[in-house]
């Protein structure tokens, strides 16, 4: 059975930046804290939290030692509130993040109106909406065009979850457009899930069966699971080698792997290993 990797696959920019902030901060000696988990990867969570890096669900948890914002940023009332405790603050929000909160705020001041596509009560949509809502914005969520209100005037701005796929944006962009209205498009899909993506659906259309690794609470993640199964079925999402069970490849000559945007390098060579082993 031949392994095959996708083209691009595993952490990306962001994630490795956040890590690496991370990390130097555990060095530090006095331990930190991040808001959430740093990144949706249970596994890299765990080791953090080895090294002194704990997960708390807000700035009054944090007892000592440094606050990290995590890669999907926070809300300016959140950033607010560590800043008001006076403790060291890290921000590791991704860059593409960042870019799309100030674009959400940017859309509401211009518009008055945002649309932000994406995932009802994921962190990084809190980020956007609350960005939206500071500059004075009316803000919906959506995450396809049957979630948009039926009533909604023009003008309005349309922002997009970074991990999102284009053709979400582009299906939301046409129902606007059939009622007549021409909006603001804003978009801040990250070029490195679009790579993803597209080399994941790439890889899924030549192989027998494919793995997808990293976190079940990964959105991008999912997402990639999702495009793999579309073309082919026998599609696994798994978290750790562990977790593969040989009798998913029974009669398979070729097996892909890809990874989300959560899924350090080391991971995946642990997955590429125990695949490789099948066939011993």
């Amino acid at each position: 059975m031949k392994v095959v990797l996708a083209e691009h696959a595993g952490a990306c920019y962001g994630v490795q930046r956040a890590l690496d902030m991370a990390v130097a901060a555990a060095g530090e000696g006095e331990g930190a804290s991040t808001l959430g988990p740093l990144i949706h990867n249970p596994q890299v969570v765990a080791e953090l939290e080895a090294r002194g890096v704990r997960a708390v669900e807000g700035p009054d948890d944090v007892e000592r030692g440094a606050v990290i914002i995590r890669s999907h940023g926070v809300t300016p009332a959140v950033r607010r509130a560590v800043v008001a405790r006076d403790l060291p603050l890290i921000d590791a929000t991704c860059p593409h993040v960042a870019r799309a909160q100030k674009a959400a705020a940017e859309l509401a001041r211009r518009c008055g109106r945002v649309v932000v596509v994406g995932e009802e009560g994921h962190p990084e949509v809190e980020g956007l909406v609350a960005h939206a809502r500071e500059a004075g914005g009316e803000v919906v969520v959506v995450a396809s065009p049957a979630d948009l209100p039926a009533h909604l005037e023009a003008p309005v701005g349309i922002v997009v979850q970074t991990t999102q796929t284009r053709e979400a944006l582009d299906a939301i962009v046409a129902e606007l457009e059939a009622r007549g209205i021409q909006p603001e498009v804003k978009n801040t899909i990250c070029f490195a899930t679009r790579q993803r993506q597209e080399a994941a659906a790439a890889l899924a259309d030549k192989v027998d069966a494919i793995v997808v690794i990293g976190g079940r609470n990964s959105s991008n993640t999912t997402r990639l699971a999702d495009i793999c199964a579309a073309a082919c079925p026998r599609t696994h999402h798994i978290e750790s080698p562990e977790e593969i069970d040989p009798t998913w490849f029974a009669g398979c000559f070729t097996v892909g792997v890809t990874a989300g945007a959560s899924t350090p390098e080391v991971q995946i060579s642990a997955v590429v290993a125990r695949l490789e082993a099948l066939e011993g």
